[in-house]
C-alpha cells in the first residue's frame, strides 16, 4: 500500500524534467513537501512517535522505487535517520542525510567526504568514531564532488559547529547508508533495463526491430541476469522484522549491486547507440547515478574485503555454512 502510494507521487512529482531542474539548482520544495506532508518520512518511526513502525522488509520496495525514479532528495536517508535515532531524539525540520565515514580533525572540526545530497540537505547524521552527530549542513563548507548534475558533496564543519553526540550507533549509520545505495542501484538498474528493452523493441534496422537480432538478445539476457541478481542481493540488507540493516548481508548486497553497475550501464548505452549518450535523453539520469552510487559508502572492492575478512576469521566453517549463518 505504501509503495503504491509513493510510486504514484513520484510518477507525478519526480518527472525527468523535475529531476533535471533540481540538479540545475531549482528548489526541491514541492517534491520534498509531497513526501513529507503525506507522512512518508515517518515510515520507520515507532507508532508511539506517530510513525508507521515498519520494518526493513516493508521499506525495501520503497527504497527501490526511489532509485527507479532517480529521486533527487534524501527521503530514504531521512527515513533511516528516524529509525537510527529512535524516539529519544526529535529530528529537526528539513532534509536529513547520512554520512557514514566522518572524521574528526585535530582542532575539533568534522569532515565527511562524498555525502549523498550534501549540496542540498539541511542536516547530516554523521558517524564519527562510532558516535552519531546531527550537524547543521548550513554551517558546513560544502564542496561539490564535480560529477555532472551530482548532488553529493564533501562537507567540513568547524569546531564551533560540532554539537554533542545524539547516539552511539554511528557504525550503523555507515551500514544503513550502504544498504540504501544498494536498494537505489537495484531500482535504477530496473529502470535502465526497461528503457533498453523498450528501445530495442521500438528501434528498427534492416526491416525489423533490433531486439530481434540474436546479438542484441544476448546482451539483453546478460543484462537481465545482472539486474535480477542485483535486486535479490539488495534485498539481503533488508531482513524481515529488523530496524537496522545487518553488516554482513549489507556488505554482500552493496558489493553485488555495485559489481553489476558497469555492465548494466555500458550495455544500456551500447544498445541505445548515439542517442544514449546525449544529455537530453533520460538514460543518463540513471547511469550517472549508478556510477556515483557504486562508489558511495565503498565500492564492491571495499565490501568484498569486509566479507572476505569475516570468512577468514572463522576457518572452522565452510563458505557455504558461513553464508547460511551470517548472510542468507
Amino acid at each position: 500500500m505504501f509503495t503504491e502510494a509513493i510510486d504514484n507521487i513520484l510518477t507525478d512529482q519526480c518527472t525527468p524534467a523535475a529531476v533535471r531542474a533540481i540538479e540545475n539548482g531549482a528548489p526541491a520544495t514541492a517534491l520534498w513537501s509531497a513526501l513529507a506532508d503525506a507522512g512518508f518520512l515517518e515510515l520507520m518511526a515507532s507508532e508511539a512517535a506517530d510513525g508507521a513502525g515498519l520494518a526493513l522488509d516493508a521499506v525495501f520496495p520503497i527504497f527501490v522505487a526511489f532509485g527507479r525514479h532517480a529521486l533527487p532528495v534524501p527521503a530514504a536517508q531521512s527515513i533511516a535517520a528516524r529509525a537510527l535515532l529512535g524516539d529519544g531524539v526529535a529530528l529537526p525540520t528539513g532534509m536529513v542525510t547520512l554520512a557514514g565515514h566522518g572524521r574528526r580533525a585535530a582542532d575539533g572540526g568534522v569532515s565527511a567526504a562524498s555525502v549523498a545530497f550534501g549540496l542540498t540537505a539541511d542536516w547530516v547524521l554523521v558517524n564519527v568514531d562510532g558516535l552519531c552527530l546531527l550537524l547543521d549542513a548550513a554551517r558546513a563548507t560544502r564542496t561539490a564532488t564535480g560529477v555532472r548534475g551530482g548532488l553529493s558533496a564533501a562537507l567540513f564543519w568547524p569546531a564551533d559547529a560540532v554539537t554533542a553526540p545524539v547516539g552511539d550507533r554511528g557504525e550503523q549509520v555507515a551500514v544503513f547508508s550502504a544498504a540504501i545505495h544498494a536498494a537505489a542501484m537495484a531500482g535504477a538498474m530496473e529502470r535502465v533495463f526497461g528503457m533498453a528493452l523498450g528501445y530495442c523493441n521500438d528501434r528498427a534496422q534492416f526491416g525489423k526491430a533490433i531486439g530481434k537480432f540474436q546479438a542484441v538478445q544476448h546482451q539483453l539476457s546478460v543484462m537481465a541476469e545482472h539486474v535480477a541478481c542485483a535486486g535479490m542481493a539488495a534485498e539481503l540488507a533488508f531482513p524481515a522484522g529488523a530496524q537496522v540493516p545487518p553488516r554482513l548481508p549489507t556488505a554482500t548486497a552493496k558489493a553485488r549491486t555495485s559489481a553489476s553497475v558497469a555492465l548494466v550501464a555500458s550495455t544500456a548505452h551500447a544498445l541505445h547507440g548515439a542517442i544514449g549518450v546525449t544529455e537530453e535523453f533520460d538514460l543518463q539520469l540513471y547511469t550517472r547515478r549508478l556510477h556515483e552510487w557504486r562508489m558511495a559508502d565503498g565500492s564492491e572492492l571495499y565490501w568484498n574485503r569486509v566479507v572476505g575478512e569475516a570468512v577468514l576469521a572463522q576457518p572452522q566453517q565452510t563458505v557455504l555454512d558461513f553464508m547460511i549463518e551470517n548472510i542468507l
